[in-house]
Parts: structure tokens; C-alpha cells; sequence
């Protein structure tokens, strides 16, 4: 496994300063995380840069590929509304299309809770301001700060008075490039009639338990059994919305346009905002309500020490971990490019529902990756 180099002790002491001052309580997680729970919360596409053990015989298990989830969970078990905590310690990911990258490497960064009717805002841009701090601590001097909101893209989506079907889609696969390039391809296009006997279609037509009952029973007559932890309920839900995709009326060539050039938009702020919203449908309500909110958010930001000159907002900014559902955002050097931010985090509300917690919990976090933060630090 290659190991990230470590840095000069002063230059990490300078990186994590600003998180020491955070008034955030020390956390740690395990090292070895639930394969199942990863897979559902960042998606199958990860799977082949993660580590994965197992004990003969046991389940299937994984190398911390990031912390955001398992402090999550942490902090759920304490059985508390609101929390903030910090933490410092080491990921795993590899990165087999960059042979040179490590794939041990050492993370910090802080996870913010509040309940729901707490207001994120001023909670989002002290969480912006300190990885941005942290960032410039390491000593680069090229450093930018990139904005993304997931939720601009559902408003826009909206503002195109989509099938809802076609619309929930959307949503759903902007995070995943192939699922979504292979909608935006089928534009003008008829939904395909329901297929005679597929698995999928047959699935799609059945209540969700009856389709995970008939999954199973498929599986008992082949002598098969699921790999990766997924049980039948969800490996059901899966391919019936692969039917539904299918059976799902097709965007416009002028709707696929519009996605695709928001999708693109990559600017100063105030020039991006007004991209968006040249490009945007007639049911436009709600996408300017965000884009206000982000004039709002903008102001506080600047107030709070961050420069104006390196502020980018890109409408496709996205992650590695699909689970961000709000504010987004990276700090990225020039030299290192967009593919290794230094910096990186955002809003995150639904994950908590997923691990079991409140529907409406509310959460923001930030990482920095303190080797890339060194000035003198290539990886």
C-alpha cells in the first residue's frame, strides 16, 4: 500500500490550528467499517478503491475510506440533538487509475449536528471559513475556493415542470456521470413499452416486499446468494428503478440542453447565478428563492475573512461520496488540480435519516488533506 509522506510537525500543528480553535470535541472511529453500510451510503461505484477484509466465514468489511459517515453513526449513538466533533487520522482509498497517488493518507477535519430547527446558515459558513483557514495554513499560495449546492440542481429541475417521474430521475443519478450522460443521450426518444418477462419489469409491477420475496426465491432455485452485503430488498429496489427508467418519458432535446448547460456552468459566483437562471424553465419559484439564499451565504462568507478573489461557484461540483445533499464545496490548488482538493465538505442532512437517525437532523462537515495543504506536498 503506498503511504502518503509525512509533513514537518509545525506545518501539520499550523494545518489543524484552526480546528483546534473550533471548540469541537475529539473524536475516533473505527478503522474497519461495515462494507454493506459504506456501499449504501457512497455507492457501488466505490467499491473497487476500497479495501476490503474479511475474516473465513465472516462478513465483509472495509478500510475507513472517510470519516464523515462513521462520526455520523458516533454521534447517533450518543442519542443527542447537536454536537460538533473533531477529528485526525488515517483513510484508505486507492486510486488505481493514478498509480503515484497514496492510498493511506491522513485526513482531519470537523462534523457538525444540530437539530432541526436550528439555522444552518451561520453553522455552513463557519465550516466553509475554517477549511479555508486550514487550507492556507499549509503555505500554498494558489488556492481556490469552489461552491456547489446539490440542492440548486433539484430547484432547476423543477423550474423545467418535468414528469415527476422524470424529474425524481434526475435527482436521483446527478452524482453518477454514466447513469446521467446516458439520460441526457436518450433526449426526444419515447420510454420503452414494459419488457416481456425481464426480472426487472416483473419486479416493478409488484409491491416492494413481494418483489424482495421473489428475488429470494429466484436465488433459492438458482443456489446462488447475494456478494457485498446488499440483501434482496434493496438488489429489488434497484432493478425496478432500472424498469422505471426505461418506461420513464425521455427529456426534450431542449430539456437535455438546459441540464447539460447548467451542469456546466462554472463561474464567479454573481456570473454563474445569472447563467443559472438564463437557462432556467418558467416554474422558476423556487431556484431563485436558493439563488437569494445564496447571495445571503456569499455576504456572510466574504464577512467571515474569505477572499473574494478566489470564490468559483460550479453548478456540477460533486464528490467522491454522493451523500451531500446541500451546500457543497472544495478548496483546490492550481498545481494539484480539481481531481485532489485540498479541502473539502458540505451539507449532509439526509445521511443522518439514513443511519437511522431524525428525518429532519441537520449536518455540515469539513475535511482538509493536510499533505496536500503543504506547500511543498505533490500528492
Amino acid at each position: 500500500m503506498r503511504v502518503e509522506p509525512a509533513i514537518p510537525a509545525e506545518v501539520l500543528a499550523a494545518v489543524r490550528a484552526p480546528f483546534d480553535a473550533a471548540d469541537a470535541a475529539p473524536v475516533d472511529v473505527p478503522l474497519v467499517q461495515p462494507l454493506n453500510l459504506v456501499l449504501d451510503l457512497v455507492g457501488e461505484a466505490l467499491r473497487a478503491r476500497l479495501f476490503i477484509v474479511q475474516a473465513e466465514g465472516g462478513p465483509e468489511f472495509c478500510l475507513r475510506p472517510d470519516f464523515t459517515a462513521p462520526v455520523a453513526r458516533r454521534h447517533l449513538e450518543g442519542g443527542t440533538a447537536s454536537g460538533r466533533y473533531f477529528y485526525q487520522g488515517k483513510a484508505f482509498r486507492s486510486a488505481a487509475d493514478h498509480p503515484g497517488r497514496p492510498e493511506e493518507f491522513l485526513q482531519i477535519g470537523l462534523e457538525r449536528f444540530e437539530d432541526a430547527e436550528a439555522p444552518m446558515l451561520e453553522a455552513e459558513v463557519e465550516t466553509l471559513a475554517l477549511a479555508w483557514a486550514s487550507a492556507k495554513a499549509g503555505g500554498r499560495g494558489d488556492l481556490s475556493l469552489w461552491l456547489g449546492d446539490a440542492g440548486l440542481f433539484a430547484a432547476f429541475v423543477e423550474s423545467l415542470d418535468l414528469a415527476p417521474a422524470l424529474a425524481s430521475r434526475l435527482v436521483r443519478i446527478v452524482g453518477r456521470p454514466r447513469l446521467l450522460r446516458s439520460e441526457l443521450a436518450r433526449a426526444g426518444q419515447a420510454a420503452e413499452a414494459a419488457a416481456e418477462g425481464g426480472l426487472a419489469d416483473l419486479l416493478a409491477d409488484l409491491p416492494s416486499e413481494a418483489a424482495s420475496s421473489l428475488l429470494r426465491e429466484v436465488w433459492q432455485l438458482a443456489g446462488i446468494a447475494p456478494v457485498g452485503g446488499r440483501g434482496p430488498g434493496e438488489i429489488a429496489e434497484r432493478l425496478v428503478r432500472k424498469a422505471e427508467a426505461r418506461r420513464a418519458p425521455a427529456l426534450t432535446r431542449e430539456q437535455a440542453a438546459s441540464v447539460a448547460g447548467f451542469l456546466a456552468v462554472e463561474a464567479a459566483p454573481q456570473a454563474a447565478f445569472e447563467a443559472i437562471e438564463n437557462l432556467a424553465g418558467p416554474n422558476n419559484g423556487a431556484l431563485k428563492a436558493a439563488l437569494s439564499g445564496w447571495q445571503d451565504r456569499l455576504g456572510r462568507l466574504l464577512a467571515a475573512g474569505v477572499p473574494s478573489e478566489p470564490l468559483r461557484f460550479a453548478a456540477g461540483l460533486g464528490h467522491a461520496f454522493d451523500y451531500y445533499d446541500g451546500l457543497s464545496f472544495e478548496v483546490r490548488s492550481a498545481a494539484l488540480g480539481p481531481e485532489r482538493p485540498v479541502a473539502a465538505g458540505g451539507r449532509y442532512d439526509g445521511l443522518l435519516a439514513r443511519l437511522g437517525g431524525p428525518e429532519r437532523g441537520r449536518a455540515v462537515g469539513c475535511m482538509v488533506r493536510p499533505w496536500r495543504a503543504f506547500a511543498q506536498g505533490e500528492a
